[in-house]
This record gives C-alpha cells, structure tokens and sequence, in this order.
C-alpha cells in the first residue's frame, strides 16, 4: 500500500465532505462513515508523522494552547466601512462617485451585513497559511490555529486559483448554536453570553484552539483582494469564491441601479429576520472593480462602499436604580430597573448590565436617561446615555464590593468579567438557588417542589441543603403558607420517587461547577459511581472524552470539601441513585448505527420515550431538531407543521412507526 497516497486520498475526500455538508449544507455520507474515515487518517498520521500537513482536516479538531497571540501587518490594510442611516444618504453617496468616474452606468453589488467579527486569510498555492484578525486595520492578532479549527473556511481550496491572494469574511456564531451555548451555561449556573458578535469575536483569543473547535461558529465571505485575481467585478469574485471553495451567501444581488438597491433593503429590512444568524444592515459595493480602483479610499474607508444600517427599534427612559442578581454559583449580575417602556411590543422595565465593565463603558449611573434596545431582538440592553439629560449632581456608579445579600467581600478572579459571592454554603440566594436546581425537571424532577416552595421552606429553616428535602414530613409542610394536607402529601410522595432518578441526573442534580447535563452524562458512563468519581485525580478526569481541565479542577474542588462528601453520604442513606444500573438488552442490534433520527408526533404501538429508547438500543441517535446531519423524521399523529416543511425541504426521508420496526427487521 502507499501510504502517502492513501494519506493524501483520505485528506482530499474529508475536505470534500466537510464541503458539503458545512458550505453546501448537503451531506453525502453519515457522521458516522465520517468519523470512520477521520479515526483511520488521524491513525495513520500518528503512524507515519513523516507526512505530517498542518492544514490536514484531523486539525480542525484544535488542542493546540495559544499564550501570547502574535501582532502581525496586514499585507493589504482592513478598513472600516462608511455608514449611511437613509436612502438619501445612499443617493448623495452615488452623486459623489459619479464626480469621480462621470456619467457612466453604475452596478452595485449588494451583501447583507453580517454582525461578527472580521477574518483576513492568506492562501498560498491554495493552502491556507496565516488569519489575522482586523485589529486596527494595519495589523492585527495571528488567530490561525483557531481558525482552522471552523470547519466552513476552507484548508485547500478547489480548482485553479492564483498563487497568493487574501480573503475577508466575518466570523460569525448562528442564534441556534448561541442559545445551544447559552442553555449549557445556564444549566450549570453560569452567566450567558450577552450576544452572538461578542461571543464569536471573544472565541478567535480563546487560547485552548480545541474550545474554539467545540464552539459552532461559521465564516462568511465577502471580499478577495491580491494581485491579478481572475475576474473583474465584486458581484464575478463573490460567485469565483463560490466555486473555491468559500462560504458565501446566496443573498447577494446585483443591483442594476439606485431603486433595485433600494429593493434590496427594504425587502431585507423585514426578511432579515428570518436568517440564521444576525445581520444588521446591508453593505452596498461599485460592483466594477476597475471603478474601486478609481475611486480609492479616504483615510478611513473606501469611497467605492457603503454600509445602510438598520434601524434597531430604540427607546429612551429613565434608569431609576441597579440592583444586583446573586445566581446558584454565586456569580453577580447588576440589573438596570427602568422607567416602564414598550419596546418591540412588550413593556421593559429592566435590562441587564452585564458587569461592572460595561457600566463603567458606557458611563451609566442612577438617574440618566439611558436608550434601550432589544439586542437580538431577544434581551433587552441599554446601548448609551443621553448626557444631555443628565442631572447636574449625577454621580458615577460605584460597583458593590460586597454581596448584597449575605455581605461578603466579592472576589473577581483574574481574565473573569463578573464578580463572586464566595460564600458558597452560606449565601440564601446560592444555597436556593442550589436546591431549585437539584429538583428541576432535568435533574431530580420532584414532583409536588417548586422554586417557590423551596424558598418557603428554606425561610421557614426547613431546609438548609437538598439533602434537608429527604428528611421532610407533612406535619412540617402543612403550616406553611399555601401548603394543605394535599400538596405536604404530594410534596412527601415526590421526594420520595426521585430515589429511583438515575445516577447520571442525580450527579448533573448537584449542581458542580460546570457540569451540565451532558457532561454528567460522560462522567457517569465512564466512572460508573459517585465513589470512583470522587477518587479521581486531575489526569484521570482530563483524559475522559471531552472533560477540560476547568470542568476536571471543577469536580476536584466539589468532593474537597467535607460538606458536599457529608451531603452526600446523607443522600446515600436516604436511597439516592449513585450507581448506574446496567440495563442489558438482549435485542440490541447496531442495526441504525451512525443514523440519525428526530421523533415528532404521537404514536400508537410505542411511546414516545420507548420509540427514542428503540433507536438508541439499535445504535441510532436522537436529534433534537431537524437539520442537515438528520437521517430519518419518525413521524406520529399531530406532526409539527414546520418540522414536515423543514424535512421536505431538506429531503430527509419520513417514516412512519411501521417504516420504523421494519428497518429494525
């Protein structure tokens, strides 16, 4: 066999398959024949390192630790771009550049503008050597081990292309993946991430490329600059680009004059919204790049674009006072408490701050009026202060130095944007917030306990960790306010049935640091039980799939301290699950291996968790919405309208229960 050639093979049918399914959202193998093919290249590259490829597709994967990213000059400098706020803004712009070239007929390229950060690239021979973020637009940060790591940016590029030229995109991070990443921090008690743009922007300086790797970020592409590029035109490179390799939206339009731009807009002005990803205004380009070249740039941008923004629907009001959050963890979040105010049809009477960083950003102190805008179109966030409006004996805002419920001194650990309550057994807020955890439907799903009755019962000294819940009696429920022999039974009952709540639900229940649901998961199946997994070390736990080290120092720092192992042993007596229970399936097959399947509707023969459990004990996987990656819809009574619609679009098969069982014979 040569192994070089099957090396090489290998790498070319990778990079087409992650093509296609990461640019052209059309997969033509399963995840599972992917990975396959990927275990049998990343082997035979740890056999033969001789043919080590640094852009080889097994490192997109990350691992490699960045310290200190390197300042590096822009070959062809980044500018910014001019903003307009009106189409008689765009109109002047176009009398302007008519001076320049004269009366001649004008075509405008017209692209979304993407809301992430922006990416120069550098191919050589069709290899990509260098990316470099736009910094101050002369040079900026090397970011390139993290960059490889997004698998829409092509390693190797396809067909013939120049020897040495740049390509501009913006990083950008979807709204699915962003609320996927939001929903795991706050599953382990974390902060979410404010925005999708700083989220993307934050991840190129992550110095662990293998986080950069697990995050879903994507690269689209807008502009190609170098020397004697094979086409002539903005509207002729994008669809060039196309054709190498890149991912460039289909949105783009060329525009014959003013009033088809113009069309452009307003049609995107409402669509814009249904997009993937945020976009907050259009970029409007001379499409001929012989007229670019004419018309050059100012100081700052070109003369030859031009950015239409958006109008964000804004208000004003009245910042009244900031209070501050205490979460399960301990993090502080300060609150701006408004002046009641509608805004994208509902009424805002808070916004989140943040952290101290961005109060002292924008300035903001008690008694400003503050604009407010709904960023994403989701939370609402005040972007500035009308210093006109100040009062005269206005003062800056002093951020807490102490917990505002338990008074502890708070500690910020260093690179941490927020605030901590270290008080971690002693703060109500933290301790609640633990409990409420600990019975949320996910985790122990105590049927009977609500967030609000966990307060009561914590108030009441009934309960001062969710081991105290084990102990609980219906004469002790019964007085409390709202409680009836009824609800103290039901509560009692609940309790009792959450013994039989699987050791993987009961470690995620105790809320460590970091550990969210599916990371629980893979501690489990590979520990097995709560004692293997207190005993582990450092190494022991990095080593498992997918544990880092701050989730590892995380676990260790948890079964340190002597009141989680008391808690613990306590919740051991009571009958707790902290085992897993091997189930052997005398029928299991790997029958649907590396398959797919989302299951929508209700069923006559199966369950809908018998149907999930089915696929898994034959090797499939559940999905949790329907995407390109989805192999089959197992479709029941009731199927969701726009899951049918997103399946006949995408051409994913839809079978029936019976379809099911027959692929199971």
């Amino acid at each position: 066999m040569d192994i070089q050639n099957t090396i090489q093979t290998l790498r070319e049918e990778l990079n087409l398959h992650n093509y296609n399914y990461y640019v052209l959202d059309h997969p033509v193998i399963s995840d599972y024949e992917f990975d396959i093919k990927l275990k049998q290249l990343q082997d035979l590259e740890s056999k033969y390192p001789e043919y080590f490829d640094s852009n080889s597709p097994t490192q997109r994967v990350g691992g490699t630790i960045t310290k200190n990213f390197k300042t590096i000059p822009h070959e062809y400098r980044m500018y910014s771009l001019d903003n307009s706020y009106s189409k008689e803004d765009l109109v002047e712009w176009e009398k302007r550049i008519q001076k320049v070239l004269g009366e001649v007929p004008l075509e405008y390229t017209c692209e979304l503008k993407y809301d992430g950060a922006s990416i120069s690239i550098t191919y050589e021979n069709g290899k990509l050597v260098r990316a470099i973020t736009r910094g101050d637009g002369f040079q900026g940060d090397d970011v390139t081990t993290n960059i490889k790591t997004i698998r829409s940016i092509p390693l190797q590029l396809k067909g013939s292309f120049p020897d040495k030229f740049d390509a501009r995109g913006e990083i950008i991070l979807p709204f699915a993946g962003f609320e996927k990443m939001n929903q795991e921090l706050i599953e382990i008690g974390e902060t979410p991430y404010s925005n999708p743009r700083n989220t993307a922007s934050g991840s190129l300086k992550l110095q662990d490329s293998a986080e950069v790797a697990k995050r879903p970020l994507d690269c689209l592409l807008y502009f190609l600059i170098g020397n004697k590029l094979p086409f002539t035109s903005q509207f002729e490179g994008l669809e060039v680009a196309r054709k190498w390799g890149f991912k460039v939206p289909i949105e783009a339009k060329l525009a014959h004059n003013l009033q088809e731009v113009f069309e452009f807009i307003d049609y995107w002005d409402v669509h814009r919204h249904e997009l993937p990803y945020e976009t907050d205004g259009v970029v409007v380009k001379v499409n001929r790049l012989q007229y670019q070249d004419e018309l050059g740039y100012t100081a700052k941008s070109p003369r030859w674009a031009m950015a239409y923004k958006f109008k964000s629907e804004q208000v004003s009001t009245r910042l009244n006072s900031i209070s501050y959050q205490v979460g399960r963890t301990g993090a502080i979040t300060p609150v701006a408490n408004l002046e009641a105010v509608q805004l994208a049809g509902t009424i805002v009477k808070r916004a989140s701050l943040h952290n101290a960083d961005q109060i002292e950003k924008l300035d903001i102190r008690v008694g400003d009026t503050v604009f407010v805008e709904k960023g994403g179109e989701i939370i609402p966030k005040i972007i500035a202060v009308d210093l006109t409006k100040r009062p005269e004996d206005s003062e800056p805002t002093k951020y807490i130095t102490h917990c505002p419920e338990c008074h502890t001194l708070l500690v910020r650990n260093e690179g941490e944007a927020n605030h901590y309550c270290p008080n971690f057994y002693g703060c109500p807020p933290q301790i609640i917030g633990r409990i409420q955890h600990f019975i949320s439907r996910k985790a122990m799903d105590i049927e009977g306990l609500g967030g609000e009755t966990v307060a009561l019962l914590y108030n009441n000294h009934l309960v001062q960790n969710y081991a105290d819940l084990y102990d609980l009696t219906v004469d002790q429920i019964r007085p409390l306010e709202r409680m009836a022999q009824k609800s103290a039974e039901n509560l009692v009952k609940g309790v009792e049935n959450s013994k039989k709540i699987p050791f993987e639900r009961v470690l995620y229940a105790l809320g460590i640091r970091y550990v969210g649901e599916t990371v629980a998961k893979k501690l489990a199946k590979h520990y097995k039980n709560i004692d293997a997994l207190s005993q582990a070390t450092l190494m022991d736990l990095v080593l498992v799939d997918e544990i880092g080290e701050r989730i590892a120092q995380s676990v260790i720092e948890f079964f340190e301290n002597q009141e989680n192992r008391n808690i613990i042993d306590r919740l051991k007596a009571y009958g707790v699950q902290f085992e897993i229970v091997e189930k052997i399936n005398p029928n299991a097959t790997d029958r649907l291996a590396g398959k797919v399947f989302v299951v929508s509707g209700v069923f006559e023969k199966f369950s809908r968790d018998d149907l999930k459990k089915a696929i898994e004990d034959n090797g499939g996987k559940i999905g949790s919405s329907i995407s390109a990656k989805t192999d089959y819809v197992v479709a029941g009574d009731n199927m969701g309208p726009a899951k049918l619609e997103k399946a006949s679009k995408l051409n994913i098969p839809i079978i029936s229960e019976i379809e099911f069982m027959k692929l199971l014979e």
